[in-house]
């Protein structure tokens, strides 16, 4: 067991828990001058080393979720990251609603800014950079056409379907009981499968050994593993198969029992890893709101950052194992956590609401309404297709920055 402690808590490891959690004790002893208004300089220097700590603890959780998933392998080591981040996300929000002040869209402004930011920004660039550096990429679309399936039945039920059945952009007191049993039972039903009967879906897809064909018609294209294996119209090796990787991999229970006290350290030390991020972000909204007031930008800005900051483990994450060429992992990280986070987030706050007597209003605007409609659209266009291109990231890219349009309108 030590000698497993050595290996998890390195010295990085223990700089990125170390000056996390001085950030939020430095913070804490700093909230009286840090009350707003507060004035430019003093401002700015907050923002910048809170960023900054929040960046370089963000590094420690990419790099225990890392850790994980080699061991545990896809969707376990994925859905460990994703539910650690989601789970803080939503108790803070859930904090938030308990504390003072009036908060009814927190959790539709909140859910709102990660889908958007997840499902274009995140995923736009993961495709354009895992397609500029592997060309088109291969993934499961049976499970992300799962992972796809379920956001457009969360989302329509959590956004589209109070302002037609309930009232002043709410659910009524007796509709909110069935929606939250709707939506926890499918979020359950999900993860159970996803994580029994249909975890092959959600796994990476193996390596080709070589193309599927060699073409010799005339304008025919062969990406460069095809021209060195079946140049001159030679024979190319037949596909391996798309369960060759599930097969070759241990069971999961075997992995839990030979790993268990590294595995269990590691998850240890993500979570305590990502608490000071949602913490600082937390803390972040405050000084955001003054700065961006002063300014004029709207409220919906400061939503939109935090969300950008607390997912930003994830997102790194993400985009490294795009730079590998792991587009299905890349699914599992994005999908999993917008699932998770409409999944929990929604049922959490309804219930708040009903036992608080708060009113929580989920309709969305006409526009965000449109663009998240638009978005979960170009979603199932891109990942329907057998393979994800660079052009598909640049739409999703595209499509975010409509978004950040209609934000400032």
């Amino acid at each position: 067991m030590l000698h497993t402690l050595r290996r998890v808590l390195t010295p990085l490891a223990l700089a990125r828990l170390a000056v996390g959690w001085l950030g939020v004790v430095v913070l804490a002893l700093l909230s009286g001058p840090l009350t707003p208004p507060v004035p430019v300089l003093p401002l700015v220097l907050a923002l910048a080393v809170i960023v900054g700590v929040i960046l370089f603890a963000s590094t420690g959780v990419v790099a225990q979720a890392e850790h994980l998933a080699h061991r545990l392998g896809d969707p376990y080591g994925s859905l460990v990251l994703t539910l650690s981040i989601v789970m803080i996300e939503v108790v803070l929000i859930c904090a938030v609603m308990l504390g003072p002040g009036d908060h009814t869209t927190i959790a539709r402004d909140s859910v709102t800014a990660v889908a958007m930011i997840i499902l274009n920004l995140v995923i736009g660039l993961c495709l354009l950079v895992g397609g500029i550096a592997h060309g088109d990429l291969r993934h499961r679309r049976t499970g992300v056409s799962s992972y796809l399936a379920m956001l457009v039945v969360l989302c329509t039920l959590a956004f589209a379907l109070p302002p037609v059945v309930g009232e002043g952009g709410a659910f009524l007191p007796w509709q909110e009981i069935p929606v939250v049993a709707v939506t926890l039972g499918c979020y359950a039903f999900f993860l159970w499968r996803q994580t029994g009967a249909q975890a092959g879906d959600f796994m990476e897809v193996a390596p080709r050994v070589g193309a599927t064909r060699v073409s010799s018609a005339p304008g025919s294209q062969l990406s460069g593993s095809q021209v060195s294996a079946g140049a001159a119209g030679a024979a190319v090796p037949a596909p391996a198969s798309d369960d060759d990787d599930a097969a070759t991999r241990p069971p999961l229970a075997a992995v839990l029992h030979e790993h268990r006290n590294e595995l269990l350290s590691r998850l240890v030390v993500l979570v305590v890893t990502v608490l000071p991020v949602v913490l600082l972000s937390h803390d972040m909204a405050t000084l955001l709101d003054d700065g961006l007031g002063r300014t004029g930008a709207p409220s919906a800005v400061a939503g939109v950052l935090i969300a950008a900051i607390v997912f930003l483990p994830e997102s790194l994450t993400s985009l490294r194992a795009a730079r590998n060429g792991e587009i299905q992992r890349v699914s599992n990280l994005c999908h999993g956590a917008l699932v998770s986070t409409v999944g929990l987030t929604v049922p959490a706050v309804l219930v708040i609401g009903m036992i608080t007597g708060q009113t929580v209003v989920l309709a969305e605007s006409p526009v965000n309404l449109v663009l998240l409609g638009v978005t979960l659209a170009l979603s199932v266009l891109t990942f329907g297709a057998p393979r994800v291109t660079a052009v598909h990231g640049m739409a999703h890219l595209v499509l975010f920055v409509a978004y950040g349009l209609a934000v400032f309108a």
